[in-house]
């Protein structure tokens, strides 16, 4: 998988995190390609235990001892759409996430699933602050765009379901200026076509690049070029 990201063209994968338990392995991964991978540190809203507070004590002592081994805070956010009865308990620790963002001056990867009116008002707190990132996967209407849009450090994450028939994301894109857009996988999920359906790696991510591109219309290696400087500009890279 690795040698095909390098074949793919690839120059950094960028691993957000879940959870404390898989943050060993991802580190490992990290130490075996580091010239490759490079990793980030939070709590997904899906993976809240019944004691949350500790795990994200826990996560917060691995960043202050070490807080230069990570390029950002996430994968966190909140996500309403398997169950909607512990938005309290998602926003805490969505909140407690974004001010470890601003502590340590690193961008933030939002996961929103089922939840633009929850994220936005949590968002509209942070609004007037430094506060930069990512929202990871947009697959949001013309509306939600340009309510995003309104936070200038913030770029949209798009990534294979661009490329799926029914998805209106290539409706969308032209409003989003290609300046405020980054590429992605969310792996090993949403595979882009033709590879819907299998297990998604990073290699994959030149299709949603080229039909990117096409749905812009504008030349491939630009939308690679652009969308590049513009991750390595958020992340400090």
């Amino acid at each position: 998988m690795i040698d095909r990201a390098r074949q793919a063209g690839l120059e950094r994968l960028l691993l957000p995190n879940i959870n404390p338990d898989t943050l060993p392995e991802l580190l490992r991964v990290c130490d075996l390609w580091p010239d490759l991978c490079m990793p980030m540190i939070g709590l997904h809203p899906e993976d809240l235990s019944s004691d949350y507070h500790s795990q994200l004590d826990g996560l917060k002592s691995l960043l202050d001892a070490d807080p230069g081994r990570f390029i950002g805070i996430g994968e966190t956010g909140l996500d309403l759409y398997w169950d909607n009865t512990r938005l309290a308990e998602q926003t805490d620790a969505f909140c407690v996430q974004i001010e470890w963002a601003l502590q340590y001056d690193l961008p933030l990867v939002i996961h929103s699933r089922s939840s633009f009116n929850e994220l936005y008002s949590v968002m509209d707190r942070y609004r007037n602050t430094p506060l930069r990132g990512i929202f990871h996967c947009f697959s949001g209407d013309i509306h939600e765009a340009e309510k995003l849009m309104e936070f200038s450090g913030f770029m949209f994450g798009i990534g294979g379901v661009l490329t799926y028939r029914k998805s209106d994301l290539k409706n969308v894109l032209p409003h989003i200026p290609l300046e405020r857009i980054v590429l992605e996988t969310d792996c090993p999920y949403l595979s882009p076509v033709p590879h819907r359906g299998q297990r998604n790696e990073p290699s994959f991510i030149v299709h949603t690049a080229q039909f990117l591109a096409l749905s812009l219309g504008i030349r491939y290696d630009e939308v690679c070029r652009v969308t590049s400087d513009n991750a390595v500009r958020l992340f400090r890279l």
